[in-house]
């Protein structure tokens, strides 16, 4: 199937799966650790704080757009089974949305939530936030994952079309 339509959905999710792989790398290899190392009310602080500047910044609209454009790309990977792209679509589609968008729904946004409400200086803060460094990071190596080999997939399905 010739379509221009395609093709940039396929271009726009490779670099968006790319950025966003790039950022959650960030945090999984070395900015988590670094931020649980330093005393909890300071680590709480600042991850409270890029938690709140992020929802302002380019991300959420990469966020939400790359999340659009990997579903569509599945619905119509799925309608077009007989074609060479279109499995890598479909692939890349449903792991990039369930992978990234439904793990950050269900696993980070939550605990970003439970952090934002903590008292860092209390005993439970500081049991919030050790168990937070490690949770949180768990499911961004999932997001980092997923939108690496999102990422991977819509190549194979651009370099197929």
């Amino acid at each position: 199937m010739e379509s221009p339509l395609i093709d940039a959905l396929l271009w726009f999710s490779i670099v968006a799966c790319g950025l966003l792989a790039g950022l959650y790398f960030t945090f999984s290899a070395f900015a988590m650790t670094a931020l649980g190392r330093i005393e909890t009310p300071a680590g709480v602080a600042a991850m409270n704080s890029i938690n709140r500047v992020i929802q302002r910044s380019l991300f959420m609209p990469l966020f939400v757009g790359s999340s659009l454009s990997s579903l569509t790309l599945a619905v119509i990977g799925a309608l077009h089974p007989g074609e060479a792209w279109a499995c890598a679509a479909l692939a890349g589609g449903c792991i990039y949305f369930v992978g990234m968008f439904v793990v950050t729904m269900l696993f980070n946004v939550p605990r970003n939530n439970a952090l934002d409400a903590s008292d860092p200086a209390a005993p439970a803060g500081q049991a919030l936030w050790a168990r937070y460094c490690r949770e949180w990071t768990a499911w961004n190596h999932v997001r980092t994952l997923a939108s690496t080999a999102a990422m991977i997939l819509f190549v194979m399905a651009l370099a197929a079309r």
